[in-house]
């Protein structure tokens, strides 16, 4: 049965899946059918959009990034076959299609129980998240219940980060009650706060590197669609860099540095129709749920309010803001070269590099669009992330092999950037294929302790990071204004 429907899933397809799923969800918290259906409608239009960039994008991006690659020479054994393995294999694994139906289950339970202010049922396509560590972990044990409890663990790990950083996604996405809550977006938000007051005592809080900043101060110059046409220019130089003086090299720099300007131009576009599509679905619910206790409440006292909660929505909305798409172009050179030059790393990344604008989503709202701090944060987490990667590879060539997974040529182990480049998750999947309780356990005990913490401090874990965040907004607008009023008191 569990297979019947996972077939059904696959053959119908997120787009279609993830409408139909939000629109019977929709209509069991009471909301009206039309405003139901077009929610729906229009995030099947928004995941389409996306799917098209992304598609299109992708293939171009990849070859840039190969013909990097071969210029210096270097060879890496694991090769980056793209997080897209991965799911495949989630969703033909006795393990992983079993959790995508309990996790489903769960998801829904521990929101309506009020464990989890984040309803993650929305973006069940993202299960594959939690999937795929159990089919690796079921790979080495060969122990079913355990595998089950590593997935179902990872999620409720996730969960619980994933509503620690939701009013910060919310409210810097401008998606009223919104957020993500993938596990590739998740992670990323511990290094984030914990580091956040070393970049402040270095004043990188200061250095108010955002695409608002760089468009007051830069004119043209700093606009989404100049600076992505620069970075496409750049990225073309370093992937042709051996033929510069031919034609065909400068044809391919000049395109690329096009295509680069019109993902930057067009993401944002999709990303607010998408946005509009949850708009009305999450106001109607907040409506009726919240009784309007929460209707013309200020930012600090409607993250006060105890009736506060998010719906899940595909990350796709935040991959073409601005500030997010700009960190992810800048750091796929980086972490090229960060794989080139850390000792003892095994591990090259190349198809998930088109991903980094997804797994950099929560930094950027947390640090409220500070692009300094995000490529920071990045390259302290990615490569912790490049020596995981390298250390389970192993496991997972062989795992993924089991399901018909062919080997790239030339390539003797292979990985997926996306999904293994995260220290966290890396060390919480060694330590339950260990078997050992000790090490299990540790895991869990920490999870409840930060579980509890945040049940009994949810409030101020909000305002501290409103407040952490609020830090790294420019005070622009507002040294205008008294300069303008300075000028004018000096007139009269």
């Amino acid at each position: 049965m569990l297979q019947s429907f996972m077939n059904v899933f696959t053959t119908l397809g997120d787009t279609v899946v993830v409408p139909i799923v939000i629109f019977i969800v929709a209509l069991c918290l009471r909301v009206k059918a039309r405003t139901a259906l077009m929610s729906g409608l229009l995030v099947g239009v928004g995941l389409t959009g996306f799917g098209w960039i992304i598609n299109a994008f992708t293939p171009v991006v990849t070859k840039i990034v190969r013909q990097m690659v071969s210029t210096t020479g270097i060879n890496l054994p694991v090769v980056d076959t793209g997080w897209q393995t991965s799911a495949l294999v989630s969703f033909h694994s006795t393990v992983g299609i079993t959790f995508f139906i309990v996790g489903l289950i769960l998801e829904i339970v521990l929101f309506l129980i009020g464990y989890t202010k984040v309803f993650f049922a929305t973006n069940l396509w993202m299960n594959w998240g939690f999937m795929i560590w159990g089919t690796l972990a079921y790979f080495v044990t060969k122990n079913f219940w355990l595998s089950l409890g590593l997935s179902i663990f990872m999620m409720l790990y996730v969960l619980l980060t994933a509503e620690v950083q939701a009013d910060r996604y919310s409210s810097y996405y401008k998606i009223n009650n919104g957020t993500v809550g993938a596990a590739h977006n998740m992670e990323n938000v511990v290094p984030a706060i914990i580091l956040d007051p070393l970049w402040n005592l270095l004043h990188f809080d200061r250095v108010h590197l955002t695409p608002d900043a760089l468009k007051e101060k830069l004119g043209i110059l700093g606009e989404p669609t100049f600076i992505g046409g620069v970075l496409g220019i750049i990225i073309g130089i370093l992937g042709n860099i051996r033929r510069l003086g031919t034609l065909d090299a400068w044809g391919q720099i000049l395109g690329f540095g096009v295509k680069l300007a019109a993902v930057m131009t067009i993401f944002p576009l999709v990303a607010h129709l998408f946005g509009q599509a949850f708009k009305p679905l999450t106001d109607e619910i907040t409506e009726r749920y919240s009784k309007g206790d929460t209707k013309g409440l200020s930012e600090e006292e409607n993250i006060k309010s105890k009736k506060r909660w998010f719906l899940a929505v595909d990350d796709g909305l935040g991959y073409g803001e601005p500030a997010t798409i700009i960190s992810g172009t800048i750091l796929i050179p980086i972490v090229i070269l960060l794989a080139f030059i850390l000792p003892g790393n095994k591990t090259l990344p190349v198809v998930d590099l088109v991903s980094i604008p997804f797994m950099v989503e929560s930094i950027i709202a947390v640090t409220h669009g500070n692009i300094l701090k995000t490529i920071a944060n990045a390259i302290v987490w990615f490569s912790l992330g490049l020596y995981m990667c390298s250390y389970i590879a192993p496991i997972y060539t062989h795992a993924v092999a089991q399901y018909g997974v062919a080997l790239p040529a030339g390539a003797v182990l292979i990985a997926s950037f996306n999904v293994m480049c995260r220290p966290l998750n890396g060390l919480i999947f060694l330590a339950w294929i260990s078997g050992n309780p000790l090490w299990i356990g540790l895991t869990i005990i920490v999870y409840a302790a930060f579980q509890v913490f945040l049940r009994t401090r949810r409030q101020q874990i909000w305002m501290y990071l409103k407040k952490m965040s609020d830090r790294n907004i420019a005070p622009t607008s507002n040294s205008n204004m008294a300069s303008e009023i300075k000028k004018q008191m000096i007139k009269s």
